[in-house]
């Protein structure tokens, strides 16, 4: 008798939970409508009260509504944001198609799947090997600058571009392919796996001079992966005891603007205000995440072509450190974009801020002048190293 009284409870008890679930249950349904609902009117109120939305919108049902044939959405909607953009007068506001997108991604990574080369078309329609990554797998596949890829896995590549080529190797099911290749006129085989392959940035070395040892780093670009390799870098001529330190960035257009903050951390403390930027709300200033100030001598190197994150990099460390600029005013780019990834792959970037030198100064279409300007001179390309590159020397110069 108790034990049948003791179901009869505890059976009670399970109705009221299940009773309390669904009504939780309803009233999270129910109030999801009540959003939807008030969501949709809020949308159809916005749409209503925005002329040009409108127009859009009516342009685009009626376009979808009255066309003869199938349309494809996707594309009608991506070549609208693509015609938005190239409306709009900005030369850094931007639309990539899917290979633009995936090129540019790759650059600003630091990092891709592949072979490890770089690749151009010649007059001819061939694939030519234009450069081989250190420690990639085409260099220990022994491939060169020059050869020219006759074929990948017995596919003939006469005609094909360079980003089908690219294609076919990052598309590929195949962890590793075969490859012939024409070098001096001999048919040449071989067999390079596909990797992960890093793209290096930053280069390092010291010079001594006068009985000091004279650090010095170069950066080609901002990539994710610069600030651990430039860390690395520092880290290692530090330990050298380097009386001072050269950063060239000539020829790099930027990249990541959280790599340059990162690298200013480096060398300035939380005190420092590393630039501002200014949108419709304002203005903001950026302060240094680094704990310490560095106290040995810098010199920045720069020409016309250094731009962006390299020139937010420049200004920073010329005001806030006292660093000085050797070579050529720098291009003069004060503006942040922002980049926005569409549902097929393409994408967009678009300026929303100007940037600013940490006591305010606004560079755009000016640049960075130097404080010792230097040409750049022609014997260097004819031979290309540290003793014939002038505005190298006039930075050491400057340290000493």
């Amino acid at each position: 008798m108790e034990e049948s009284v003791m179901s009869k409870k505890q059976f009670r008890l399970s109705e009221v939970v299940i009773l309390i679930i669904i009504t939780l249950i309803i009233g999270f349904i129910l109030g999801l409508s009540i959003f939807k609902v008030m969501y949709d009117k809020k949308n159809i109120s916005v749409y209503k009260n925005d002329e040009y939305l409108s127009k859009f919108i009516d342009n685009y049902n009626y376009i979808i509504n009255n066309y003869y044939g199938e349309l494809d959405k996707d594309k009608l909607i991506d070549e609208a944001i693509a015609g938005m953009i190239g409306s709009i007068d900005d030369p850094y506001t931007t639309y990539l198609d899917s290979d633009d997108s995936n090129s540019f991604n790759t650059t600003l990574e630091g990092s891709f799947q592949g072979i490890g080369v770089e690749v151009i078309n010649d007059n001819d329609n061939n694939i030519v090997v234009y450069k081989v990554l250190d420690d990639s797998p085409a260099s220990r596949a022994n491939i060169r600058s020059l050869d020219i890829i006759k074929s990948i896995d017995g596919n003939d590549l006469v005609g094909v571009s360079t980003s089908d080529f690219v294609s076919m190797i990052r598309n590929s099911n195949s962890s590793s392919f075969n490859l012939v290749l024409l070098r001096d006129g001999e048919e040449i085989e071989t067999t390079v796996n596909r990797e992960l392959v890093t793209i290096k940035s930053v280069e390092s070395d010291v010079f001594e001079r006068d009985g000091k040892d004279i650090g010095y780093i170069y950066m080609s670009i901002f990539a994710n992966n610069t600030y651990s390799q430039f860390k690395n870098e520092l880290e290692k001529l530090e330990k050298q005891g380097i009386d001072g330190l050269i950063i060239d960035v000539r020829s790099n257009t930027g990249g990541h603007l959280t790599t340059v903050e990162n690298i200013l951390g480096l060398f300035l403390d939380s005190s420092h205000v590393i630039y501002q930027t200014e949108d419709k709300d304002g203005v903001v200033k950026a302060y240094s995440r680094g704990s310490v100030t560095k106290s040995y001598p810098i010199v920045i190197l720069t020409n016309e072509a250094s731009a962006s994150a390299s020139e937010i990099l420049a200004a920073a460390l010329s005001e806030e450190y006292g660093a000085k600029l050797v070579g050529k005013h720098t291009y003069g780019k004060g503006t942040v974009q922002e980049l926005k990834t569409l549902p097929g792959g393409e994408q967009y970037k678009f300026t929303t801020k100007k940037w600013l030198t940490p006591s305010g100064k606004w560079i755009n279409e000016v640049g960075i002048p130097v404080d010792i300007e230097v040409d750049f001179n022609k014997d260097y390309y004819e031979n290309p190293v540290h003793d014939n590159d002038l505005q190298l020397q006039a930075a050491i110069e400057a340290l000493l």
